[in-house]
């Protein structure tokens, strides 16, 4: 039987999440990009999600993500693609790119800006991002990625807390995501040193992706370098799930294989769209709004 659309949307488990993803490339070049097994697996990640964060994007003409970004939307019709990238970032020859790749029928950039690090706590200062968000409940959403250098994970992160103050003093709002390649766990911060984080200590920050989790390809490694931490009460309210996406087991892929993509599994949070604590309707509800749509269905007369 068919039953329309706004039917299906009343029902348990009808309303559609919104899912946020960062990800490591490792180095993303344009001739890593070219090798056709490396697209279609970059593909088929960055399809999964509304928006997601690329980070180690070291290709400065940008045409590893312009190829990217058509084969992407090649893959993917059900909507369009588009991309915000941050200048090369970096102290020295090497340089980094944040990237944000997003389905533009879905959300659109407000407004976007580079950290200004006047005291050079960062070795690449956040990218930082505002979106229209889907929900009556959270008009916008503000994205704010990190990767940090291994040699300064401590003094990096404590420093985010201060990315955060000055966007929420910049634009008003709370409610955001700081998310990335943190490199938080392991030799490059251990736990004692983790739990007296700024992040950790001042209340308000939820870290979804939890210390135990492995962030990492590798089977001899299992470190929890990426994370997403929320801050502000309507977004916390609208949590879904998160958790980092395994890529090569879900592909089937070997760890040879998968390490030929990146040495990081991606992070990813679900939103939900809908407002928290709506109660579903009850059964007298569904049975009257289901005699209403059957003279419109054709199964009565």
């Amino acid at each position: 039987m068919h039953y329309p659309a706004m039917f299906l949307l009343l029902l348990p488990g009808g309303a559609e999440a919104f899912r946020i993803c960062a990800f490591n490339g490792q180095r993303l070049t344009l001739s890593k990009a070219a090798r056709e097994h490396v697209m279609d697996t970059f593909v088929r990640i960055l399809a999964r999600c509304d928006i997601m964060v690329l980070q180690e994007v070291v290709d400065a003409s940008g045409s590893a993500i312009s190829l990217l970004l058509r084969e992407l939307n090649r893959f993917d019709s059900s909507g369009f693609y588009s991309v915000l990238s941050s200048p090369s970032l970096g102290r020295s020859t090497y340089m980094e790119k944040y990237v944000y790749v997003y389905r533009s029928h879905k959300t659109q950039v407000l407004d976007s800006y580079v950290y200004e690090d006047t005291d050079d706590l960062f070795a690449r200062e956040p990218f930082v991002a505002q979106f229209t968000f889907p929900s009556k409940v959270l008009p916008s959403l503000v994205l704010v990625p990190l990767h940090t250098t291994p040699k300064a994970v401590e003094k990096e992160l404590n420093a985010l807390y201060d990315v955060f103050l000055d966007v929420s003093q910049r634009w008003q709002s709370q409610d955001m995501i700081l998310l990335g390649d943190f490199n938080a766990d392991c030799a490059s911060l251990p736990k004692k040193r983790l739990g007296e984080l700024v992040l950790r200590t001042q209340a308000g920050f939820q870290w979804v992706i939890g210390d135990e989790e492995d962030t990492t390809v590798r089977a001899s490694t299992r470190c929890a370098y990426d994370r997403v931490v929320l801050h502000g009460g309507r977004c916390q309210s609208l949590l879904r799930s998160a958790a980092a996406f395994n890529f090569p087991r879900s592909f089937g892929l070997t760890e040879e294989e998968a390490l030929n993509i990146s040495d990081h599994y991606p992070v990813e949070v679900e939103l939900n769209r809908a407002a928290p604590g709506v109660p579903p309707l009850g059964l007298a509800a569904l049975l009257l709004l289901l005699l209403l749509l059957l003279p419109r269905l054709g199964l009565v007369a």
